[in-house]
């Protein structure tokens, strides 16, 4: 893994209102050809997870959600909507944490994360329906199919992945992280190997991905910015590809859970 002297990052400009059924890696090809952005090899394309789901239709009509009793229970606990407690807790292995306005539930997916992902900002309600967008059913998956369509249309050897935005146990603030990667290592494992002085590193195990997504949030940001893909160049790795899911720790590696 190496990122030698300078990274380059570009927010890629022109696409659409993303809607249902669209083709995402269509749509994001000739973006990066208005932009006179011809992908090289190592570009790492970074896609917000929100554009991924509006694609693939993972939207939730809230007005066609009945509740469970359980789902009852647990918005009046943390004064949630109940309809949307229902659509997070059937996204949700299990509840992990709660109070009041606050939902930590572990993912179907294996992800640790608030409300399961399921998300009501930036999807507009143009029709009058009030939606919930959930996450991908399988993001890894996404970020293949769209590495596996850029890449044959450019011949270049490149990386996707697709960006979503976690808080942290140990620390306040959101951040950029990898739920689905493509065409890179999502983790680059250094243990084993010397530091300036010699000493052999004994738990360094970097979280490659995690770090891309973290860096091209800076230019996606968060509200109304419409900036959803950022192209990073000047990245390189000779470790073979892995997807995000090895991002996840483990339950018995969780000391939160």
């Amino acid at each position: 893994m190496s990122g030698g002297a300078s990274l380059q990052l570009f927010a890629v400009a022109g696409l659409p209102m993303v809607q249902p059924g669209d083709d995402l890696a269509g749509l994001l090809a000739g973006a990066l050809a208005r932009q006179g952005l011809a992908l090289q090899e190592h570009d790492v394309i970074v896609v917000a997870q929100k554009i991924v789901s509006k694609a693939e239709g993972r939207t939730v009509d809230l007005a066609t959600v009945t509740p469970s009793a359980r789902a009852s229970a647990l918005a009046a606990e943390i004064g949630k909507d109940a309809r949307l407690v229902e659509v997070i807790l059937s996204e949700s292995e299990r509840v992990v944490r709660t109070r009041p306005n606050l939902l930590i539930v572990e993912h179907r997916l294996g992800f640790v994360m608030a409300n399961a992902g399921v998300d009501q900002s930036n999807v507009a309600p143009q029709d009058g329906v009030h939606r919930a967008l959930l996450l991908p059913r399988n993001p890894d998956a996404s970020a293949e199919s769209l590495r596996a369509r850029l890449a044959q249309a450019s011949g270049a050897r490149i990386g996707v992945i697709i960006n979503d935005s976690f808080g942290r146990a140990w620390r306040r603030g959101t951040c950029g992280i990898a739920i689905g990667a493509a065409g890179l290592p999502a983790l680059v494992d250094l243990r084993g190997r010397p530091d300036l002085f010699g000493r052999i590193l004994e738990v360094s195990i970097i979280g490659f991905a995690d770090e891309i997504a973290a860096a091209a949030s800076l230019l996606m940001g968060q509200a109304d910015e419409a900036r959803p893909v950022v192209l990073v160049r000047g990245l390189d790795w000779t470790l073979p590809p892995t997807n995000a899911h090895e991002l996840v720790r483990p339950e018995a590696e969780d000391l939160f859970r």
